[in-house]
C-alpha cells in the first residue's frame, strides 16, 4: 500500500475575506474529492485571506500510480482555480 501525499500553496490576490477565501477552498476541495475520489482538505494558513494551502492524500497500490495520480491532480488544479500557484509539494509514502 502505498500513500500519495500533495500540498499546494496557492496565492488569490483578489479576496479580501475569509468568506470569499472559504468558497473559493470548498469549491475546489468539493472537486478533487469527487474527481478523484481523494481526501482534500485545508491545512494551513487559516487566518491570511490571500493564502490557500491544500492538502491532498491518496492510497494507491503502486508508485508509478501514484505518480500519474499526483501528475493529474497538479494539472487539475491548475485548471480549476484562478488562484496562483505557489508552491506544490509531492510525498511517496
Amino acid at each position: 500500500m502505498i500513500v500519495a501525499v500533495m500540498t499546494f500553496r496557492l496565492r488569490a490576490p483578489w479576496v479580501h475575506s475569509l468568506k470569499e477565501k472559504r468558497m473559493i477552498i470548498k469549491s475546489l476541495v468539493s472537486k478533487l474529492q469527487n474527481h478523484f475520489h481523494v481526501s482534500a482538505a485545508e491545512v494551513d494558513e487559516q487566518d491570511i485571506h490571500q493564502i490557500i494551502a491544500i492538502g491532498v492524500a491518496a492510497i494507491v497500490p503502486h508508485h508509478a500510480i501514484a505518480d500519474s495520480l499526483m501528475d493529474e491532480i497538479s494539472r487539475f488544479v491548475g485548471e480549476n482555480t484562478d488562484a496562483e500557484i505557489l508552491e506544490e509539494t509531492r510525498e511517496i509514502r
